[in-house]
């Protein structure tokens, strides 16, 4: 019986060896993932349930049944568990769905206007004992497979602060700010009755790396890609987060994956390596 864990602090050092990634197969693996995405977002990061979701114990929306649903498996002795998960939203789903949910918090049409192929991700989280390199690295290897079978040019989406005090976010805002701007025609803003202002200190004062080092994982995985974002961001009440667009070009995903590959294949063929 495949389940979300729901007391993952049991698992005090999973073996990263049993976690796998695929996309969920059916509506029963989907429902699992929403219950993992409440526990992250609603039980300990203190986001706001409506009743329903309350009830279920499961983070929903209207673009979930548009969506493939990227999950984390782990492959424990009494059946797999689903410990993680990523909404991949694609533009041809996304007309279906009658936009994309970054439409909500930020003016994309930059981006819809480009003529790229995109995708949108979001509802990203895996339970606390899973947060490790091992399974984000699965989970960017899970992305680049799917952007490359579907010729992505472009993966963008919300990323997320915990908590909507905006000064006590100012040094990391900043940094991406004077850092991580997208530039040009392509630079989404936030919507005006939502934007906030994220350049608050002079680029002089920022130090870079401590203030690199003091950003979300999953954002600094977007930057370590070249990723850029979008201008302002956008304080969620709901979800007690402060939001920035970010934006990936797909190949320098594909192709640091590719590169992975060859070198891995290169390894294990016989006389690799002999000068």
């Amino acid at each position: 019986m495949l389940a979300a864990i729901k007391t993952p602090m049991d698992i005090k050092q999973p073996d990263f060896a049993a976690v796998s990634v695929r996309l969920a197969k059916n509506a029963l693996e989907v429902e699992e993932a929403q219950r993992v995405r409440y526990q992250v977002f609603y039980d300990e990061n203190g986001a706001v349930p409506c009743a329903e979701m309350k009830a279920s114990g499961r983070d929903f929306d209207a673009y979930d049944d548009f969506a493939d649903h990227l999950i984390v498996l782990y492959h424990a002795d009494d059946g797999d568990k689903i410990v993680g998960t990523y909404r991949l939203l694609t533009q041809e789903a996304a007309q279906k769905a009658g936009g994309f949910y970054s439409a909500q918090e930020y003016d994309i049409s930059p981006l819809l206007n480009s003529g790229i192929s995109l995708l949108e991700l979001g509802r990203s989280c895996v339970l606390e004992p899973f947060r490790a390199r091992p399974v984000l690295q699965m989970l960017w290897r899970g992305i680049a497979d799917y952007i490359t079978e579907r010729n992505i040019d472009m993966m963008f989406g919300c990323a997320s602060f915990s908590g909507t005090d905006v000064e006590a976010l100012k040094v990391p805002l900043s940094y991406m700010y004077h850092y991580h701007l997208a530039e040009g025609d392509i630079c989404p803003r936030a919507l005006d009755e939502r934007y906030v202002d994220i350049n608050l200190m002079d680029k002089d004062d920022i130090d870079a790396r401590r203030a690199f080092a003091s950003l979300p994982p999953i954002i600094k995985g977007y930057f370590r890609l070249g990723g850029f974002i979008g201008d302002g961001a956008v304080v969620d009440e709901q979800f007690n987060t402060t939001d920035v667009l970010v934006m990936v070009k797909t190949q320098s995903l594909t192709k640091r994956y590719r590169d992975h590959y060859e070198r891995k294949l290169n390894k294990s063929m016989p006389g690799a390596g002999a000068q």
